[in-house]
Formats: structure tokens, C-alpha cells, sequence
């Protein structure tokens, strides 16, 4: 666990709002003595849980270990946007996977969606599932950008409405001057993240998955069988995946050195009238600009404004998130000065160099599987990892899970403490390139 992603749980002035307005969330136990299962998942978040359900639906008895709660992490603190795709720019793995798996990739991206819509329905999650979603262009640059992801959309049978926007039809989306236009896209969408988990760890519970928290992994055994140590327990099983993300720390230095974590930051409004909330966003859209330091933002179900964005690399966090992105909001929409923040709250995202979701196997230890660096598009990326493992894990050989496999991932330079420090460089440049 990251020690900054340990101040924002503790520090009374920051607060989730996710938390503040969550389903009732049960006590799990923690883990006593020793338990047996086929499989053990280390990670209560979208990453975990979904892997577990996945492998209980297959008949795999499953037993997972959480450090804190389920949902605690980036799962139950993130932006609760719903957005096709995983991965940036996946025509540059045509060398490794192909054409042909490229265009797997892009076809499981949007798949991706369609699990975690089928799986609310399934289980009918309250998690306020909210469909609509629109890019919104900074520079004309990006407005030709949306073009060719609007062709190339029609060209893998997307069924699901996507619209250009012009400079003067942005109105129709946000009540804000600053973006040249946009991409209106109705399979994405947004929604509750942590009553999400919540709701999926429920499942999981039905179908005899056994939930610990409370129970931070202390130590691996690693073998032709594992043994997963916690202060007080232990779990032994045939195979084990490890779904920390961003707060793997040393757990697995041989994985946590792919993974950089960043900080993102949100903070949420006090609740708007109608009349504020329409003028906002007229069509109660999730909407995301282009930039490397990105805004993010949407309405809450009890219209509050959602405002996200400022990813950190530096590994220094705000003293005062409000203060800190309040004036970013106000950028955007200088209308809400009067309007006062009501919760404020951070945490990490895990990112990787390629930007692609790190999905495999240890090399050396071929029972043990991963799934992490969700660069920022975790809610959906999350959802279809865990049903590549669980395809992987039971035999189902549909060649999809090697595809990810099969792409490499660098470890950052630098070492632990200065692989954060370089990428802000390197971040830095970016974003002085977009002021050129």
C-alpha cells in the first residue's frame, strides 16, 4: 500500500464521497488459520473480484485476500467513468500480436463494456449505471482524431450510437467555451464504482467465493503449489493472481517495477438543482478532454458535480485537494464560484510505459498470474482481465489471454524511488509540447 494512499483513508478533511454514499458494506472476516481452494486472489478490487467470479462460475473454488476493504483502492475512488476501449494506441503491437490480434484487442475493448453491463443486470447492482459518454476535443487536432476513432468504430460493427460534435454544438453536451468539438459515444456511459464492487463482491459471495479482509499478504511461497501467508492465516491453492495494481508495492518486485503508481484526484460538489445540473451537462453525459494533465467529470445520481483529473507523477500529493482542483473546475465552469466542495479525495492509478493493461503469467512460476496497469481505464479494462484469467486459468484456450501475454512491458528505470521523479520529466515534456 502506497504510504500517500494510506493519508487520504486517514485524513478526516478528505473524504470520499463514494464512501459517504455507498451500499451497506459489510464486515468480511479476516483470514484465521489455514484455508485450502483452487485459487488464491491477492487484491479486493475490480481486478480481484472479477477474477474470482469468473472462476467460481467455472466450478474453481476460490478464496481472496484483501489488505482493507473491498473496493478500497482505485476501484471504489475512481472518476466512475464507463469507457470502451483498453490501451492506447494498439496498432503499435502489430509486430508482436499481428493485424489480426490488434484487431482481437480492439474488439475485446469494447467487449469489455458489455461484461460489466451484463454483469449489473445479472445481479442487479444499484450501482447507478448511467449510459452516454463524450470526448471532448481541445484543438482541432483532436476533433480529426475522433474522426478516424469514429470510422474505425463502424468498422468493428460497434452497434451502439457515436456522433461528431462541432465547436457550435459542444452546448448540447456541457456549458462550457473550451472545447473545438466532440465525440458522442452511447455505449459508454458512467456510474457508482465502489457500490459497483460492492455489488460484485455480493455475487462473488453467492457463488461460495470466501472474501477476507483485513488480511495483508505478509509473504509468498511460491511452487507446483503456493501458500499465501497473512498475519494470521494462510491460504494454499494451485494457482495464484495477484490484482493489486498500484498497490503491489514489494510484494512482487519482479511486477511492481512495470507499474508506476499516480495520483488522481477528485472532488464533488455540494448537490446542484436541476436547473444548475442541466446547464452543466443538458444530456447527463460522462465527458473526458485530451490533455496529459486530463479533466474528467460528470454528474453524480443526486447531482453533484464530479470533477476529476490532475494525474501526478512526481509522487508528491496535494496539501489541499480542494484548493488544488477547485481551480480547474472553476476553468471549465466559472459559473459554479458560489458553489462549495463538499468531499475531496485521492488515490492511485497504476500506469503502464505502453499504456496497455499488463495481463500474464510469471515467467518463472507459471501458476501465478497478474493483471495491472490500467493507465486510467480500469472500470472496463478490469472486468475483461478477469475473464481472460479465468479463461486462461480453467483451459479455456481461446488464444485471447496470450495476446496480452505476449506483448512485453519495461520496467521503469530508476529503481523504486527514483522511476517517479523521471517519468514526471518525461510527463513534463508532453505536456510543453501541447502548448506549442
Amino acid at each position: 500500500m502506497n504510504a500517500r494512499a494510506r493519508t487520504f483513508a486517514s485524513q478526516p478533511h478528505v473524504a470520499s464521497y463514494y464512501a459517504a454514499s455507498s451500499l451497506p458494506q459489510p464486515d468480511h472476516p479476516q483470514l484465521q488459520g489455514e484455508v485450502m481452494a483452487d485459487v488464491c486472489v491477492v487484491g479486493g478490487g475490480f481486478s480481484g473480484l472479477n477474477t474470482a467470479l469468473e472462476l467460481a462460475e467455472r466450478g474453481l473454488s476460490v478464496a481472496l485476500l484483501e489488505a482493507h476493504r473491498i473496493g478500497w483502492g482505485a476501484s471504489g475512488r475512481n472518476g466512475g467513468q464507463l469507457i470502451r476501449g483498453v490501451g492506447h494506441g494498439l496498432d503499435q503491437f502489430a509486430n508482436v500480436i499481428g493485424a489480426d490480434g490488434v484487431r482481437q484487442m480492439k474488439l475485446m475493448g469494447l467487449e469489455a463494456v458489455e461484461i460489466v453491463r451484463q454483469r449489473v443486470e445479472r445481479f442487479q447492482i444499484p450501482c447507478d449505471l448511467t449510459w452516454g459518454y463524450c470526448d471532448l476535443a481541445n484543438k482541432p487536432a483532436d476533433l480529426e482524431g475522433f474522426a478516424e476513432d469514429a470510422d474505425e468504430l463502424r468498422s468493428l460493427g460497434y452497434r451502439y450510437e457515436t456522433r461528431l460534435l462541432q465547436a457550435d454544438e459542444m452546448h448540447t453536451v456541457v456549458g462550457s467555451k473550451r472545447y473545438v468539438g466532440g465525440l458522442i459515444d452511447m455505449g459508454s456511459g458512467h456510474l457508482h464504482p465502489l457500490n459497483l464492487a460492492l455489488g460484485e463482491a455480493a455475487a462473488a459471495q453467492q457463488l461460495s467465493v470466501k472474501l477476507f479482509e483485513q488480511s495483508a499478504v505478509t509473504r509468498i511461497d511460491y511452487g507446483t503449489e503456493v501458500r499465501v501467508h497473512t498475519a494470521q492465516g494462510s491460504v494454499r491453492a494451485k494457482t495464484l493472481v495477484l490484482g493489486c495494481n498500484a498497490y503491489l508495492n514489494d510484494l512482487n518486485p519482479q511486477l511492481s517495477g512495470k507499474v508506476l503508481p499516480a495520483g488522481s484526484y477528485i472532488i464533488a460538489t455540494e448537490p446542484l438543482s436541476e436547473t444548475q445540473a442541466h446547464s452543466l451537462l443538458p444530456q447527463n453525459m460522462a465527458v473526458c478532454d485530451q490533455r496529459v494533465a486530463l479533466d474528467y467529470y460528470r454528474l453524480s445520481a443526486d447531482r453533484r458535480l464530479l470533477f476529476g483529473g490532475a494525474c501526478h507523477y512526481s509522487g508528491r500529493d496535494p496539501k489541499d485537494i480542494g484548493a488544488y482542483m477547485r481551480p480547474k473546475m472553476l476553468d471549465v465552469f466559472p459559473q459554479l464560484a458560489g458553489v462549495k466542495i463538499d468531499y475531496q479525495w485521492g488515490g492511485m492509478i497504476g500506469i503502464g510505459a505502453n499504456r496497455l493493461p499488463q495481463i500474464g503469467r510469471l515467467n518463472d512460476q507459471p501458476n501465478v498470474y497478474y493483471a495491472q496497469a490500467y493507465s486510467g481505464h480500469g472500470v472496463n479494462a478490469t472486468h475483461l482481465a478477469g475473464k481472460l484469467l479465468a479463461e486462461a486459468i480453467s483451459g479455456q484456450h481461446s488464444g485471447r489471454f496470450d495476446l496480452f501475454a505476449k506483448v512485453p512491458h519495461i520496467t521503469f528505470p530508476g529503481g523504486k524511488h527514483l522511476r517517479s521523479p523521471l517519468l514526471a520529466l518525461g510527463m513534463l515534456w508532453h505536456r510543453l509540447k501541447e502548448l506549442v
